[in-house]
């Protein structure tokens, strides 16, 4: 199949769906929050009931601006409520109110690894409700569905980007960088595994060098990265092995199955006719001054992107940087420290390594310890000043995160103070030195590196305490 992928051009384009993180719903008063009993966080209005008019939640349409602008999208003047119309037992009303032919951000992109990825729209809708299937939740066996109306009326917005990407690696760059952007400016948590953010794909393929892009099939289903991923891989070689048989690949909606690692057909592929749309006649458009624009604007905070040029300005690698970004919680708290006046270099050492291994130990978020800013910062401040070295404060670090003490407090109660007195660091040189005659014949007979060993043995006996380059010119002196 790796040979036949040389013929074929692929063609991908994203649809994804991030729940806005408004505290009522769109267009109703009930609330959001995820987990709760089923069909506990339901209303007239949500329910669909005859009578009801729905009342536009303002700081969806915030929220809606805020993620336009960072996407780089233009903000239309004007941007109006459609009808959807389709049938589905966990849409109560028969129809979804969402937007069509006028969105609220039209003409996007953002980059990703150098490339631009466009993006032809982003519009607000309301979710539908969740239906729990024969074999889930304790229903093994049973043979109907129950449904959970609690999500119905949910806003969404919908981000649509051009077919611009050309591997699953792009898409999955894509995704990433989608959920950054709308996790750092606070619309939405990104939570793929409860549903807060999915991603639908659009794969085709073509033969390298044609401008006619294949037919597309829509895979849906899609809840993590890796899986995006896989279900784009798998799409892909169905696609070819298709067309290579002479056959023709159908336009359709397949659901991706992470257990048997294959897409399944669900359904044929609808064209915006078969929704049948029209204006929302109980919503009247939306006029969005630019005033309105300017105000939200202004409360944009820094993006992904934004933050990676500004830490590889301070010297930090394009990895370091970017794997901070990726992870909000290290970011935020990188900033404080950063602000407490602590040196990057130094404070990014802690957090790639140390700090980073423990959390990806325990399973578990910065937030979720109890070091602060400031007791990383006091901890390096100590490190620079030679009060303690830095393979104590490697030593120490764990236990801050754990118990919340500062670090002067663990040095002063353990007696960790980095020696400095060259006479006393002096004689622990010697004293190694003399219990290791052979080594130091091979050092002096041209054996350079074994000054490590040295040190090492130096640091042993000191408890890690001495002052390590006075250790090393001390070594170098007294070895010749």
């Amino acid at each position: 199949m790796e040979s036949l992928r040389d013929k074929y051009e692929v063609v991908i384009g994203l649809e994804v769906h991030a729940q806005l993180k408004t505290k009522s719903k769109i267009f109703a008063p009930d609330g959001t929050e995820f987990g709760k009993e089923p069909n506990s966080q339901t209303s007239p209005i949500t329910l669909g009931m005859p009578g009801v008019l729905p009342v536009l939640n303002r700081e969806v349409v915030n929220m809606g601006i805020l993620t336009g602008l960072a996407l780089n999208c233009e903000i239309p003047e004007r941007c109006k409520f459609d009808r959807k119309q389709y049938f589905y037992p966990d849409l109560p009303k028969g129809y979804q109110i969402s937007q069509y032919d006028e969105p609220i951000c039209v003409n996007g992109y953002i980059n990703i690894k150098g490339k631009r990825i466009g993006i032809t729209r982003a519009h607000l809708e309301e979710d539908a409700g969740k239906l729990v299937h024969a074999g889930a939740d304790g229903l093994a066996g049973s043979s109907y569905s129950l449904v959970d109306l609690n999500r119905a009326g949910t806003p969404l917005l919908e981000i649509v980007s051009e077919p611009d990407m050309r591997s699953s690696d792009e898409a999955r760059a894509y995704m990433e960088e989608l959920r950054n952007i709308v996790r750092y400016i606070g619309v939405c948590d990104g939570n793929l595994e409860e549903g807060s953010m999915r991603c639908d794909a659009n794969i085709s393929i073509m033969p390298k060098g044609s401008k006619t892009f294949g037919t597309r099939a829509e895979i849906k289903n899609v809840n993590s990265f890796s899986a995006l991923q896989r279900a784009i891989e798998y799409e892909i070689d169905r696609q070819i092995e298709i067309v290579e048989e002479g056959g023709e690949v159908v336009q359709e909606t397949r659901l991706w199955d992470d257990n048997a690692r294959e897409t399944k057909s669900m359904r044929g592929k609808e064209d915006a006719h078969d929704y049948r749309y029209f204006p929302e006649p109980d919503l009247m458009p939306l006029q969005i001054s630019r005033e309105w624009v300017q105000e939200i604007k202004d409360r944009m905070p820094e993006l992904p992107e934004a933050k990676r040029q500004r830490y590889m300005g301070l010297g930090l690698s394009e990895y370091d940087a970017s794997v901070i970004v990726e992870q909000m919680g290290l970011a935020l708290f990188f900033d404080e420290v950063l602000k407490l006046g602590a040196t990057p270099k130094i404070a990014v050492n802690f957090i790639m390594g140390e700090i980073a291994a423990y959390l990806k130990e325990e399973h578990i978020e910065i937030t979720d310890t109890k070091l602060t800013p400031e007791n990383l910062a006091e901890l390096i401040s100590l490190i620079e000043k030679n009060t303690i070295s830095n393979n104590i404060g490697k030593q120490i670090i764990i236990d801050m995160m754990k118990t919340g003490e500062k670090a002067s407090s663990i040095v002063e109660k353990r007696g960790l103070s980095q020696i400095t007195d060259e006479s006393a660091i002096k004689a622990v040189v010697q004293k190694v030195v003399d219990a290791n005659p052979q080594q130091v014949e091979a050092y002096k007979g041209g054996k350079t590196q074994l000054l490590g060993f040295f040190v090492g043995q130096v640091m042993k006996e000191t408890k890690g305490r001495a002052n390590p380059k006075a250790v090393n010119d001390l070594l170098k002196e007294i070895l010749g």
